[in-house]
């Protein structure tokens, strides 16, 4: 394989818009985007003409198919993930897929499997990891710096009353998943360990999906991370993580450029900015797992170090709980 890495996409929303931002601050003989599509072909159309991708297409088996496409990143709503995917596999194709990678861990199980199968790279899009800052937080952690992890204290929460997505239990709604999935990744890049229990309760909507969690996971060695997510209110949304010799602040902790260091100095990295404004904060960090992604495929491995099969499985088992606990059920659960 020559070594740009030919980029499919699959949907052409707003999170799929900022990925292709990030992209385009990476070198173009290294990330190149071949094809687009959506379940509408004009859709599809307006986003190629913008993003000046070659091929649009009305239907995901379409770019399946299309053989100018080495890896595809899936940007549709949660409930979509499992089957675009698997379509994407089952053609031969690497996938880089949004987070939740699915609904639910049998989901992500089946998914898992098959791609091991093929023989194809799979990694959910945990971006975070990837950042400089968590790369950081990693060495201080692993260095000792920071003594032994203790606690985590992690809020993410914004006014989302008006997002459907969020709001819709046949979108895969709810704050476990769309936020909570980020509050479950920082505390597991802080104690490597899978929580020995979870205790969560929320607040649910009228059409059953959780709109505010508080949760916290419990860790050998009487060691937690207190979680609270939120869609009703805005939170702090940084994540404290606490050792026995000090702590580091991550600020804007699902996508930080700017961290508290052990010493209470502010360090930040920059970074570049893309050829359009994105819609979310820091998109242009998706940069990161891009990279990340296609060194991967270079060098033929089935899966990256930061953000393994086995921690995307236990990220569902673990938001699976939660949804237990709190009473969140979705039709892929029956």
């Amino acid at each position: 394989m020559p070594s740009a890495l030919r980029w499919g996409i699959a949907s052409a929303g707003k999170i799929s818009h900022d990925f292709c931002v990030a992209l385009s601050t990476l070198p173009f003989d290294e990330h190149q985007i071949f094809a687009v599509a959506a379940r509408d072909q004009k859709r599809a159309q307006e986003f190629a003409k913008k993003h000046e991708i070659t091929k649009a297409f009305g239907s995901y088996t379409e770019l399946a198919e299309c053989e100018d496409v080495d890896i595809v990143y899936v940007g549709s709503l949660n409930p979509q993930h499992y089957e675009i995917t698997m379509l994407m596999l089952e053609h031969g194709k690497h996938v880089l897929c949004e987070k939740p990678l699915c609904i639910n861990r049998k989901q992500a199980k089946k998914v898992i499997q098959y791609a091991e199968m093929k023989k194809l790279f799979l990694m959910e899009g945990v971006w975070s990891r990837f950042f400089p800052s968590y790369q950081y937080l990693r060495k201080q952690i692993d260095s000792g710096v920071l003594g032994e992890i203790q606690e985590v204290n992690v809020e993410f929460g914004f006014p989302l009353s008006e997002v459907d997505r969020l709001q819709k239990r046949d979108l895969g709604g709810g704050t476990c998943l769309d936020l909570g999935i980020y509050t479950i990744q920082v505390s597991q890049w802080a104690f490597q360990e899978p929580p020995q229990e979870i205790k969560a309760q929320g607040t649910l909507n009228a059409e059953g999906v959780d709109v505010e969690v508080k949760a916290v996971l419990h860790y050998p060695g009487k060691r937690t991370s207190k979680m609270h997510f939120s869609a009703n209110s805005e939170l702090a949304n940084n994540a404290v993580i606490k050792g026995s010799k000090g702590q580091i602040t991550l600020k804007q902790f699902w996508c930080p450029t700017k961290i508290i260091d052990i010493d209470g100095q502010e360090k930040e990295w920059v970074l570049p900015k893309g050829k359009y404004p994105t819609n979310f904060v820091n998109s242009e960090g998706l940069r990161y797992e891009a990279e990340a992604a296609r060194q991967c495929v270079l060098e033929g491995k089935l899966q990256h170090d930061h953000v393994s099969h086995n921690d995307s499985l236990l990220f569902a088992q673990i938001e699976d709980e939660i949804r237990a606990q709190i009473g969140v059920v979705y039709p892929e659960d029956k």
